[in-house]
Order: C-alpha cells, then structure tokens, then sequence
C-alpha cells in the first residue's frame, strides 16, 4: 500500500538518526519536506547527511503554524506524543506516523519485528544471521540501528526489525507476519505514565495481525502472557524453565521444538552465547526462524555460531586477573539483573546516567549476593544510592575516568568489573554506544598503576 508523496508537504519532527532517514527518504519521493527540532543547528552536528538535499528547517524550538499547514507529520521515536508540536498536528486532523508506519507501506516481503524490554538487539541479530545462513537476502535493522526505511527499494526477501515501545506509538496499518515479545518489565517511566501505558505500546505490534501470522511470547514471563492474551495471531511459545507448551522448551541441556506437528531437537551446549538472558534470546530467535520455515540445523548453526553485540555483556580485557565486560546497552534494572545473574562473586559494579523513573530496589538481592562495590555515577547517583544503601559498598564518581581508576584500585584478582548502568546515557553522552566506547578505552588505557594514558 504504497503512499503517494508527490507535492506532499511533510514535517519531519525530531532530527535524530530515524529523522534524518525519514527526510531523505520523503524528499527522494517528491515531498516538501520541513525538519523540525527543538535544537538549533549547531547543536545537532551541522546536519552534513542532509547537505545538497531539498529541506526547508525549524529547528530551535516547533513553529506550530508550520504543523497546522502540513498534509503529514512524521514523527520520530525520541519524539515523545505529548509533544506540542505532535498534539497540534493531533487536534488538526493531521496524519501522525513514525518511521515504522511510513517504512512498512513499501515493503511487500515478510516482516519479522521483534520487541520487549531486554534482548531485542541480540535476538534480532541472531534471526538474521539464521535467515541469512539459510541463503535468503536479509535486511536487520530498526531501533538496532540501521533505519526501517533504509530497507525500502532493496531486494530483501526477509525484514527483521526490532522495534522499542516508542516506535509502535505511531504505527497504523503495521502489519509483521511474525512478532515476538521477549520479556516485560518496567522501563522509560520518563517516557509513559505509568507501567500500563508502556506495555500497551508493546501491545501495538499485534493491532494488525491475523491467524495466519505468528507470535513467539515467552511463556516463563507472566507479563508477556497477560500482554497477549486477546491477540489474534497464532502462538508460538518458548520456555528457558522447561514448561510444557507448543513451541520450543528446555529440557536439561537440549532444546525441544513440538509445534503444529513439527518436532526437532538442538544441543544446548553448542551455543556460544553465555548467561542465561542469552538461552532465552537464542531459543527466541529460534522459533523465530522455525515458523519461517529456516531448516533446523541451519538456523541452530548460525544462531550458536554468533558471538554477541558491542557494549552487550562484551570483555573489553582481562588485566591482572580482573576481567572488565562493558554492558553500556544495559539501560534498564531488568537488563542489570540478568547480566548481574551470570556473573560469580566479587562484582564491581559501575552504574548511573539518565534516571528512567524506574524502582532500583529488585537490584538489592542481586547486589548482596555478588558485589562488593558499587561506583555510581551520573543524574542518578543520589537516587541509586539511596534505594541501594547497605547492600554493598558505594562509591560516587564524578566521571567515566573516575569510575573506572576506582574500579581498577578496588577490584582484586579474579574479580570482575562490570558497566551495566541501569539507566539511560544521556546525561553525560551521546548515547549507550559513546558510553560504551569511552568506558572500553580507558580500560584499555589502564596501565601497570592503574592510571589512564
């Protein structure tokens, strides 16, 4: 269902990596196309992807008599809709889409979207490298990083995208023919007014689908059953506990796959991924390309062969005895715990940034039971301290350097080092992967003393 832009003018809200996209792809289709952003110009980087291209700019702050001309406005996901900018386009009548929505009208191949609270960049990527194993032409991309739309106009046989709660805010005719909802637990309760309003988001990806289309939920979380107990779509259940379902579950170190007659076994062992989050991705992505039809033992092959993303539970090195992993991309408490759970005693934790508005307290037992210091820093600090008192010990640094020097002097031999922040980066960088990239540098600067180079 193709959408005519020609002569359209459009306003592109929010001028991030999604907008950017948004502008470009608008503008090749013959859109008047207006970038719209609370920041000026040189706050945004100067905008080279833009340079040469058909744009017209409101950027320091939204001129809503602009919004209230506009035949559509495109929104992107860091945008949130209680925007002014949003709601005047709203109360006008005007059409409100996100990428998502805009991406997905082009595409006439099979969409496999992949959402939750943790997991999604890693299970996203393994459902690609086993769709590709299996000789198919593959985009991967979405909320991963590569844009939705960048997948328009190519010739992809299969989509996988993941896609955030902010994502699915602005979608209307999205229609995947295979989703999963990994996991369920609070997050961006900056964002959503309370904890109903962003599993309701979540609850979106399925608006669309029929019973010809698959959902592959995770049984073991009472959160995702809850969330999808009215869909339409067909189930397709995996279970790390061993429960028995239709789907894939555990039983002891084999994975057993019993689906709509189907039946297949996998050796556990074979995955190279570690912790437990990891079985539970693996098994996602998984069932994912079994009810695509992936043969078994390619999609099992590909997924075991995958060795993890940057800044996900990734050694940066082992020095002195101490191994350092930086987990930049755990954002989230829930994503902290299930890092935390496949780490041994003694843990040195380094967490803080943006505060998300979420309960730090379910990080105590883990806290009490695997680390011995606890380095905060960022927004956050006070707060983390406070609902984390007595667990540990606490430490406050001032910056990235400071945390990590810190780390260095505490952490004896045959510790672990582990920055899992638990909370947003965008207090004192650009993102999870600036953050994640400076904390890998200096502890590869780390010297003999202890001091960065």
């Amino acid at each position: 269902m193709k959408t005519n832009y020609q002569q359209k003018r459009v306003i592109v809200i929010g001028a991030g990596l999604s907008g950017q996209a948004l502008v470009r792809f608008l503008v090749e289709r013959g859109a008047e196309v207006v970038l719209s952003d609370l920041r000026r110009l040189e706050d945004l980087g100067g905008l080279p992807t833009l340079a040469g291209l058909a744009v017209e700019y409101d950027l320091g702050g939204h001129d809503l008599s602009i919004i209230e001309k506009a035949d559509m406005v495109a929104v992107s996901p860091g945008v949130p809709m209680t925007n002014a900018a949003v709601q005047r386009a709203i109360a006008c009548g005007i059409p409100v889409w996100g990428e998502v929505e805009i991406a997905s009208r082009e595409i006439n191949v099979p969409v496999i979207a992949v959402t939750g609270t943790n997991g999604k960049s890693t299970t996203t990527s393994l459902i690609g490298e086993a769709i590709r194993a299996w000789g198919k032409r593959v985009f991967v991309g979405g909320n991963l990083g590569t844009p939705f739309v960048a997948a328009v106009g190519q010739q992809d046989e299969v989509i996988v995208v993941e896609l955030s709660s902010f994502q699915l805010e602005t979608i209307d005719t999205f229609h995947p023919q295979t989703a999963l909802v990994l996991n369920l637990s609070p997050d961006h309760l900056d964002r959503y007014p309370d904890l109903e309003s962003y599993y309701v988001a979540k609850h979106n990806l399925f608006n669309n689908m029929t019973a010809a289309d698959v959902a592959v939920l995770n049984a073991d979380d009472p959160a995702v059953v809850d969330l999808c107990q009215d869909i339409q779509a067909t189930r397709a259940w995996f279970s790390a506990s061993g429960k028995k379902i239709d789907g894939l579950t555990r039983k002891g170190q084999q994975l057993e796959w019993n689906w709509k007659g189907d039946c297949a076994c996998f050796p556990l062992p074979s995955l190279q991924l570690a912790g437990e989050h990891n079985v539970e991705n693996a098994m996602a992505a998984l069932s994912a390309a079994l009810v695509q039809g992936c043969p078994g033992d390619v999609a099992w092959s590909a997924i075991c062969a995958f060795a993890g993303l940057p800044h996900r539970m990734q050694l940066v090195r082992t020095l002195d005895g101490v191994s350092w992993y930086n987990d930049s991309k755990g954002t989230n408490v829930g994503s902290v715990v299930k890092s935390l759970a496949g780490l041994s005693f003694p843990v040195t934790l380094i967490a803080g940034g943006k505060d998300k508005g979420g309960d730090y307290a379910p990080l105590r037992p883990l806290l009490e039971q695997k680390v011995n210091h606890l380095i905060l820093i960022g927004e956050a600090r006070h707060k983390m301290s406070s609902a984390l008192a007595g667990c540990c010990e606490i430490h406050s640094a001032e910056s990235m350097l400071e945390a990590v020097e810190t780390a260095y002097r505490l952490t004896a031999g045959g510790g672990t080092v582990l920055l899992s922040p638990a909370c947003s980066s965008f207090d004192m960088f650009d993102s999870y992967e600036h953050r994640g990239t400076v904390f890998s540098t200096l502890v590869n600067n780390l010297g003999a003393a202890g001091v960065t180079t």
